[in-house]
Order: C-alpha cells, then sequence, then structure tokens
C-alpha cells in the first residue's frame, strides 16, 4: 500500500477523524497518471496522485491509494471493494449505465505517433486510407475509433509496449490520449506527432451511483480545484495543460456523451467475436504444442543415448525451461530479443512476430515437459524388447522407430493429451504481447459491456468445444493401443 501512506502522509493530520476513501487505480499503467517513481520506487507519482491529493483537502476526508487493476474497476466499486476509481476512465454511454460519472477533471485527445522518418502518411486519414497498422491500448477512445475507421488495431495492456513496437519497426503509428502519447513519444527521438490531436473525449472518477451525497461532494471539490488554478498548475507540472482544458469550466460539457447511445452488444457479435478469437487460440495451441512434441523427443533421446555433453545439454534444456514462467519467456523473446539484434547490428527480420513469439515460447516451454514424459514413456519399455530386436538383426535405429517407440506411445499418450488441454488454457498469457486470444476478447468483450456472466458462460463453453474432443480422442487411441488383456 505504498500509495496509502502516501496520502494519508499529506492530508491526514487535516482531517484524521473521516474515514479513509478507498481509491482504485493501477500503478502499472503508467505515466502520466499513477506511476512509481524513478527515483524513489518505494512512492508513486502522477497528475492523478496529486489530484487526490488535493481533492481529499477539498472535501475534507482523506483519499487512500488501493491498487486495482484497470480492467476490475467498475466491477470491484459496485462491488465495494473501492469507494472511487479515477484511472484515466473515459466517460462512456456504457460505463455510465453502471457508475455514477463526476464532473470531468481533464479533457482528452487522440495524439497519433509514427516513426521520426515515416513519408507515407501526415494525417490519420492518410493512415485509414492506406490501411496500416496502428497499436493501441484495448477497450479505449482510441481503439473505438479505429474499429469505426474499419481498421483493426493491434490491442495492447500496457503503455510502453506500443511505442516500443513502433519504434522497432513492428507498427506503423500508434494512437493514445495525448498525456500518453506526451510522456512516451515526445521524449522519443525515434518517434514523432503526426496531425494535431483531435476526438476529445473528458476522464472523469467513478462513484457507485447509490453514492450521490459523496458524489455531490467530489463534484464540488473538482470545481473548486479548477476554480484557484489548482488544477491547471498540477496539469502544468506533467506537462498536459492545453487549450481544451476550457471546457472544464462548463458544468454539462460531457452531457452529450453521456446521453448517446450504447455500443449495443448483440449475441451474435459477441459469439462471432469469441469463434474468431478461438481460432487464435487452436493455432497458437496446435502449432505449439507441435513444436513441442518435436523438441521433446530431440531432447529426450539426446538425454538417454547422447553422449555425456549431448545429455548434460539436454538435461540443461529441461531445467532453463521448466523453471521459468512462460510469460518472462514471452517478454524476452518479443521485448528483449529485437533489443539484442539491435545493439548487434542485426536486422529485425530475425525477431519473431507476436504469433511466432507465442508459438515459439509456448513450444519451448512445453517442450521440456514433453521431453520427461518421452524419457519416462522410452525408459518403461522392458529391455528385453531392445535384446529381441538386436537378435533379429535390426540396428538400434530402427529398434528405436519400430520397437521401443510405439510402445512408449501408450505410456506417453495420457499426459500428452493432458498438457495439449493445460495448453489451450495457458495459451490466454500470449495476452500478454498482445495477442488476442479467447480469454483476452472475453476480457475486451466483459469489460466494455460488464457482461462478465453471460460472455464468460459462452467463453466456457467454447474452451469445452476445443478441449473435452481431445480427452475423447486420446481415451480411443488408448483402447486401441492400450497392451492386451
Amino acid at each position: 500500500m505504498i500509495g496509502a501512506a502516501m496520502i494519508l502522509g499529506l492530508a491526514g493530520g487535516a482531517f484524521a477523524q473521516e474515514p479513509p476513501l478507498k481509491w482504485g487505480a493501477d500503478a502499472e499503467g503508467g505515466a502520466p497518471y499513477i506511476f512509481l517513481d524513478p527515483q524513489d520506487p518505494s512512492r508513486l507519482i502522477g497528475f492523478e496522485v496529486d489530484l487526490a491529493a488535493a481533492l481529499a483537502e477539498r472535501i475534507g476526508q482523506p483519499i487512500v491509494h488501493h491498487q486495482y487493476n484497470y480492467d476490475g474497476l467498475i466491477s470491484g466499486l459496485n462491488r465495494g471493494d473501492i469507494d472511487l476509481a479515477m484511472n484515466g476512465l473515459e466517460i462512456t454511454p456504457d460505463r455510465a449505465k453502471h457508475v455514477r460519472f463526476s464532473r470531468p477533471y481533464y479533457v482528452y485527445t487522440l495524439q497519433l505517433v509514427a516513426r521520426a522518418d515515416e513519408t507515407r502518411f501526415r494525417s490519420v486519414e492518410e493512415l485509414i486510407e492506406q490501411r496500416l497498422s496502428v497499436g493501441t491500448l484495448t477497450e479505449t477512445a482510441a481503439s473505438r475509433f479505429l474499429e469505426r475507421s474499419g481498421l483493426e488495431p493491434s490491442l495492447y495492456d500496457g503503455q510502453a509496449e506500443p511505442y516500443q513496437d513502433l519504434a522497432l519497426g513492428r507498427l506503423d503509428a500508434v494512437l493514445m490520449d495525448l498525456p500518453i502519447a506526451v510522456s512516451y513519444a515526445r521524449p522519443n527521438p525515434r518517434l514523432k506527432f503526426i496531425g494535431e490531436p483531435f476526438e476529445q473525449g473528458f476522464y472523469a472518477i467513478a462513484l457507485r451511483t447509490s453514492d450521490e451525497a459523496l458524489a455531490k461532494r467530489v463534484d464540488a471539490g473538482l470545481e473548486s480545484l479548477l476554480a484557484t488554478g489548482d488544477l491547471q498548475r498540477i496539469y502544468e507540472k506533467w506537462g498536459i495543460w492545453n487549450a481544451d482544458q476550457t471546457l472544464l469550466t462548463e458544468p454539462n460539457a460531457a452531457a452529450a456523451l453521456l446521453a448517446g447511445e450504447t455500443d449495443g452488444f448483440s449475441i451474435r457479435n459477441v459469439l462471432w467475436s469469441l469463434v474468431q478469437a478461438s481460432v487464435v487460440t487452436i493455432e497458437i495451441s496446435v502449432c505449439s504444442m507441435a513444436l513441442a512434441m518435436l523438441l521433446g523427443l530431440m531432447v529426450a533421446v539426446a538425454r538417454l543415448y547422447g553422449p555425456r555433453p549431448l545429455q548434460w545439454l539436454a538435461l540443461l534444456w529441461v531445467e532453463f525451461f521448466r523453471g521459468i514462467p512462460v510469460l518472462l519467456l514471452l517478454y524476452v523473446l518479443y521485448y528483449g530479443w529485437p533489443q539484442v539484434l539491435e545493439s548487434l547490428g542485426m536486422s529485425l527480420m530475425f525477431a519473431p512476430s507476436r504469433m511466432g513469439a507465442a508459438i515459439l515460447g509456448f513450444g519451448l516451454n512445453y517442450s521440456a515437459y514433453e521431453a520427461e514424459i518421452y524419457r519416462a514413456g522410452i525408459q518403461a519399455v522392458p529391455q528385453g524388447q531392445w535384446e529381441a530386436a538386436a537378435s533379429l538383426g535390426m540396428s538400434p535405429q530402427l529398434t528405436f522407430r519400430r520397437v521401443i517407440l510405439p510402445q512408449a506411445m501408450r505410456v506417453i499418450l495420457p499426459p500428452v493429451t493432458n498438457d495439449f488441454v493445460a495448453l489451450f488454457k495457458d495459451t490466454s498469457v500470449a495476452s500478454a504481447i498482445a495477442v488476442v486470444e479467447l480469454t483476452k476478447q472475453y476480457q475486451i468483450l466483459a469489460k466494455s459491456s460488464q457482461r462478465y456472466m453471460e460472455i464468460g458462460l459462452a467463453t466456457t463453453i467454447l474452451y469445452l468445444v476445443m478441449s473435452v474432443p481431445l480427452g475423447y480422442l486420446a481415451r480411443r487411441l488408448e483402447q486401441r493401443w492400450g497392451k492386451p488383456q
């Protein structure tokens, strides 16, 4: 609770008698909202941290930061885990159905960013016309704008990663809120702003609909900060004050947004989106498992029958890839490896794509487990089988291929099937490198519509449809290949 200690330290002395309000925000989101101070990781900084401290003084009640995942802020608020949510939350009609928004505290716009040497487009219209690749954050005004324009953006969970991929040439542009672009793109000499900011929207504090009294106090506090110039001073400190903020003086500035139509999620559209994401899950699972089985067999054979140095390398392979988290492996392959190539002056064509990194990462990780399964299965075949084959004049290679491996498959098949089913579920980790598979698509749809149960049920059914037939197939093969009674 770094934020709790910090904000209470600022405001606790003035109104210690008041119970603290729990402010939900995701400190992993990044600058300039709320993030760890690079000079002192024990404290949180950001314009929303400063705003929370100033607002606490205005309403006469301490505001304590509680770390909460951004995706769950609305549901956590209504569940009572937090009292207010302030984390760059955009006012949208869908969200307004579930929370009571305060008056806006910031007017954001969208800013297009490209590489410094980009000459193919000079505006977002030209970008859309050429159907170029664009990265942005999941379920934001930028992602909705791109989807309305007919583009399929690359969706990220973090703010820094899209700009990193842009600098590496994996994207043609990045479209995000102006405060994010100011913090991440403007200081980078390899990037540049394209055109003027556009598509105004509003950040506001979300509160429960039943907390109208608190909401009115928050509204009054924000109005006081705006009137005294404290709000402007906070934004100028972080370099995000601009002429658009004059709209904050209009009390009904966001009324048009709140009165707008909702996105209207239909069952057909939701199911189609989930089915498309299921195809991605199947592609990653099948390709990764094929790679894992091939590598696993090679490692197992090297460990059992290779020369001593090769046996040690095979053992090292198993212990290394079995001992590191697959999430770490994905990050290193997708984000770390290109940096190594750049430092060596090598072409980035050797850096894997998102799907390539996911398939390679899961394949390497699961190859360690498959290698141990194969090794155990091969060793389970009686030594007499080798001796009988040798007496018939069969070479060791032919014996392994025709006699040992087929018998070992009886032992290998059940655990391999279990691993395949587990891989289907583990593919959800691939969303960390902007792969929209089934679980990630569920999160996007559920967060947008707040229909966690209905969409979750549909997602569960799709996972079962993919995994249950595997178990049935494995049982049939076991019956067919099993030992005779």
